[in-house]
Formats: structure tokens, C-alpha cells, sequence
């Protein structure tokens, strides 16, 4: 027998004989009362090749607890009216002065009004599956419900995780894919925070593109770009937009860009009057407002058959990087990463390039150069260190620059030094944060803690895969760059984790990655810390009428915590 899940619609009865002619159909039956509505909650499967089969998955039992605490307030009868159900709440804290009644009529309405099929007794009342399914609810559960931003936000910029997009142009893979403004407004519709604008010269040199460099996808121009970050920068939050810039464009289009921004956005464009920051403002203090990042401007190279500096690209994927599992392979444990870093650190890379790669650098005319894995130049397409400071460098460009990608000279881990006249940005890819991190746990923990740290994929993310996000947050990254137009199990717990404070883009990090001791040490992510409280928790499977509001009954459930809980 050949059986096909179908996930669109839940297994009832079938019935297995045909209907007489003059048989009444009931609800529940194919084609009677309610039927429609009923088959838009069923799953199908089909028997025998021919035949469909309908099923729905039963819903779990009442915990003894539960039934337990709603006999207690019912008084042990099987239903708990409004004046029960306002006892119950008073007694849990709930409910407050003289409106408990009002309270309790509206949840007892709300549940027998999403009964579909309400008893028929005297009195409104809750059965204990009602009773069930309103612990359960986002009346009582904040994680599941639209929470208010909670979080002191008057902080600098750096004590904050902040919701970040990596190349948010891109509506599919990072080499062929269209350019598009959709991506980006899909972005900031759930609350990202952080986009990010590759500028390119277009064909006729007069212009500004937006698309990822040195592939064939299709452009999109800045203007329309910009445009639509002002439109929706702030209907998912009213906290800042940042918008980094990787410039490739020559002085006379870099001024072009600053005309445009002015243009565009006007007085909600944030500059410092200062050339440097001595300290970020805060997020309360640039509410409604949209700053760039990039670095200082550089001279823009044409490339005529010499040489453009390739992105940070691997010779080979990584031990099962295929199509399928790029889109679903559990998110790896970081104390695994950290492992795998340790071995390669010092080894360099490879010189085999794949067949599909060495097409694309020739068709882009550009060469690859490889260093010590632990040299800070060559960092990638967010690191274009081959350019050169220009001196005459339009100064309104400069001018509105607000958080600056400083690029020190030297190691990467003279990179991490702190300077305390002034903070900035420094960008990493995620091998290189796990390399660093295997030996340096502290130091971007330290540099974090003033400065701004974004972590971007490495460039064999050819179909806009994503990695482990908590290698980067538990050493203090505050942008940890994801390709928002991906799918799978990191994309889950990224967009997950951002639901916190109110969905506003930005979370508070914790106090102990904040802190220094007065012997200048500070929290070492790799150290082994004692135990200092253990977690009991208490798993109770609801039905799927709840389950479904939130995630798919055909998910199986994962579990994840953070190493600092």
C-alpha cells in the first residue's frame, strides 16, 4: 500500500460503504453540514493509488495536574462557571480590583464561541479541556503573544543584539538571483533592523546599482531601494534602521549617494557632528531615526584584466552542504564549532576550486588569493582592502557616515583591540569568528562590550543558507548577518529569538557579557563555569487546536536554551 502525507489540510472516520440514495447526510460527512469547514482542519493520505482517505490527529489528553487544579476551583463538578473561573484568577494573581467579573465573562464568551460544539447546560461554563486551553493561551503566555518592549533602551548601540539582514537585495540565491526592493521590505515588515546595500556603478557609469558584485544577478537601483526603507522602516518598530553600505563606486557617484540620502530621507537621517564617536547613542535616543555604515570612502578600482579581490570563498563545501541539507540540517553545537576551528587554525587554504566556481571567476574576471587563515586582510566582500583611502573623497559622504567599518592593519586579533577615543565596526565571517573564538573567547567579548561586531556567511552560502547564530551572540556579536530570504532551522531560531522584547529588532544582552571584573577579566564563553541552578520542567502536550496557531502539528519539536540561562 502506498500511503502519501499530504500537510495542507487533519485522519477522521471514512467510510468504508457507499451512502442510499435517500441517506441524510451529517455533519461531519463528506458533502454535509459544516463539511467544508471541517475538511479545511483534516489531513488526507492516499490508499491504493486511487483513493483519498481522511484523517485527524487526536488531541492529547488533560494532564492529571490540570484536571487536578480545575476540580479544585470548580468546586469538583464538570464545569467551572465565570464566578469559579474569577476565583481562579484572583487566586493566581491575574486580576486586579473590581473588574474580575468582566474579566471572567469574556474569556468564558470567547472559548464557547470558538467551541464547535457548545453543551447545552444553563449557565456559560468551562469544561476542563476549555479550562486546558486557556492555560494555554496567549492570555497567560507571553512568549506566544505580542509582548511590549520591556528592555532598558537608553543604552548604547553595542549593549544590544540587533536584528540584522546580509545582503537584503537578493530574493534568492547569491548568484543568479533577481535584485529586488521586496526582500527588503519583507525584512522590515518583521522587524529587521539591519540592511544591508551593495553599491555598484551601473553600466553607464552614471548611476547606482544595487547587486551582489562579480555574479549575474539582475540589479535594482538604489533610489527604488532607499525609497522603500523609508516607507516601511518603521511599521514593525519605531527603534533605528541601519542601513550598511558596501561601497564600490567612484567620488563623483559617492557624492551622487549622499544627494540621494539627504533626499530621501530628510530629517530623520542621523549624523554625528563629531568625526568620531567616543560612544554609540542610544536606541531610545535614535527612535525614528535611520543612520549608514560603511567604511570611510575608498578609491573605486576597475578591474581590466588585472586583479579584484574575490570574496572569502572555501575551495569545497563543508562536510554535508548540499541543496537539501543547506535548507534543514539541524543548527550544529557550538562547542563542535569551536572544535573544528581549533584543527584548521594555522592550515591554509586549499587551491581546488570547483568547476561551477572557476565559471563564475571567469565570467567576473576576478582572481582568488589565499592567506594565513588568521591574517586580517582578505576578509571578504565586506572588506575590500585592495581600495585606497581617497583624499578627496566627497566630504558630505563622509559626513553622514555614522557608524564607521574601521579596518586596522595587522593580525585578526590585533583587529579586536579596543580604542578608547573612538568605537566602530568591524565585520567577520562566520569561520573567521569561530577560529578566533577558539582561542580568543575574550577578547570579542571585550571589544563588544564599546565596539560593533557583524558576523556575515562565508561565501559557499551559494543558495542563501544560514549557520549557527549562537556562536556569535554568546560572545557579545551584536550583528550576526542572516540571509532573511532562506529557510530552515537557523532562520527559525534567529527569527524566534528577535520575538523578545516586543519584536522591536533589538534585545538587551545579558549583564555578565557587560561586565568586567576589577582584575580586568571578562566572561569567557569556553570556560567551565559551575552549575549554579538546575532547571525541572514540565512538558505537557497540547491539542492541536492550539498547536496549530503557532507552529505546524507536522513539526517535530526541538528544544533549545541558551548556554547563560
Amino acid at each position: 500500500m502506498e500511503r502519501e502525507i499530504s500537510p495542507e489540510a487533519p485522519p477522521t472516520r471514512t467510510r468504508l460503504l457507499p451512502r442510499g440514495p435517500n441517506e441524510e447526510r451529517k455533519p461531519g460527512d463528506p458533502g454535509g453540514p459544516g463539511a467544508e469547514a471541517e475538511a479545511a482542519e483534516m489531513g488526507t493520505y492516499k490508499c491504493c493509488i486511487f483513493f483519498t482517505r481522511r484523517f485527524a490527529p487526536p488531541d492529547a489528553t488533560t494532564p492529571e495536574d490540570v484536571r487536578t487544579l480545575f476540580s479544585r476551583f470548580s468546586g469538583g463538578t464538570p464545569y467551572m462557571g465565570v464566578d469559579e473561573l474569577r476565583r481562579y484568577l484572583a487566586a493566581t494573581g491575574e486580576l486586579d480590583g473590581d473588574g474580575g467579573m468582566d474579566a471572567a465573562e469574556r474569556i468564558v464568551d470567547r472559548f464557547l464561541q470558538g467551541r464547535s460544539r457548545t453543551p447545552r447546560f444553563g449557565r456559560p461554563a468551562l469544561t476542563v479541556d476549555d479550562f486546558h486551553n486557556f492555560l494555554f493561551s496567549e492570555d497567560l503566555n507571553p512568549p506566544i503573544r505580542q509582548s511590549k518592549v520591556h528592555h532598558d533602551m537608553n543604552a548604547p548601540l553595542s549593549h544590544y543584539f540587533i536584528y540584522t539582514g546580509h545582503n537584503s537585495y537578493l530574493t534568492g540565491n547569491q548568484l543568479s538571483s533577481d535584485c529586488s526592493d521586496a526582500p527588503i521590505i519583507k525584512a522590515l515588515q518583521i522587524g529587521v533592523r539591519v540592511i544591508e546595500l551593495d553599491m555598484w556603478p551601473n553600466s553607464s557609469k552614471d548611476d547606482i546599482d544595487i547587486l551582489h558584485g562579480r555574479t549575474l544577478t539582475a540589479p535594482v537601483s538604489l533610489l527604488k531601494c532607499l525609497t522603500s526603507i523609508k516607507e516601511y522602516a518603521f511599521v514593525a518598530s519605531p527603534y533605528p534602521v541601519i542601513i550598511t553600505l558596501e561601497d564600490h563606486l567612484t567620488s563623483d557617484l559617492q557624492a551622487k549617494v549622499a544627494k540621494m540620502v539627504l533626499e530621501v530621507f530628510g530629517d530623520i537621517l542621523y549624523y554625528p557632528e563629531s568625526k568620531h564617536l567616543q560612544e554609540f547613542p542610544s536606541p531610545e535616543a535614535l527612535k525614528g531615526r535611520v543612520i549608514l555604515s560603511t567604511k570611510p570612502p575608498k578609491e573605486y578600482l576597475e578591474a581590466k584584466g588585472g586583479t579584484m579581490k574575490d570574496r572569502d570563498i572555501e575551495p569545497k563545501f563543508s562536510k554535508g552542504e548540499n541543496e537539501e541539507s543547506a535548507w534543514g540540517i539541524e543548527v550544529p553545537d557550538i562547542q563542535d564549532e569551536l572544535q573544528d576551528a581549533n584543527k584548521v587554525i594555522g592550515s591554509k587554504l586549499s587551491k581546488t576550486f570547483l568547476p561551477f566556481f572557476s565559471y563564475i571567476i571567469f565570467m567576473s574576471r576576478f582572481t582568488n588569493h589565499h592567506q594565513d587563515d588568521m591574517s586580517y586582510p582578505e576578509r571578504g566582500v565586506d572588506e575590500d582592502d585592495e581600495q585606497i583611502v581617497r583624499k578627496n573623497a566627497p566630504l558630505e559622504y563622509k559626513h553622514l557616515i555614522t557608524i564607521k567599518a574601521g579596518k586596522p592593519k595587522g593580525s585578526l586579533v590585533d583587529a579586536l583591540n579596543s580604542d578608547p577615543e573612538k568605537v566602530r565596526r568591524l565585520s567577520l565571517s562566520e569561520q573567521e569568528l569561530a577560529k578566533v573564538a577558539a582561542c580568543h573567547g575574550p577578547k570579542i567579548v571585550s571589544f563588544t562590550q564599546r565596539n560593533l561586531l557583524r558576523i556575515y556567511p562565508k561565501g559557499t552560502r551559494f543558495n542563501s543558507s544560514n549557520y549557527n547564530p549562537f556562536l556569535g551572540w554568546v560572545h557579545g556579536a551584536q550583528m550576526v548577518a542572516f540571509n532573511m530570504q532562506g529557510y530552515g532551522r537557523a532562520l527559525w531560531l534567529m527569527n524566534g529569538f528577535y520575538k523578545a522584547n516586543g519584536g522591536c529588532g533589538y534585545v538587551k544582552k545579558p549583564d555578565f557579557l557587560m561586565q568586567t571584573c576589577p582584575d580586568g577579566k571578562v566572561f569567557d564563553p569556553t570556560a567551565d563555569l559551575p552549575v549554579k541552578k538546575t532547571l525541572k520542567c514540565t512538558w505537557a502536550m497540547v491539542g492541536s487546536r492550539i498547536l496549530s496557531r503557532h507552529i505546524s502539528i507536522h513539526i517535530p519539536l526541538q528544544i533549545f536554551m541558551q548556554r547563560w540561562a
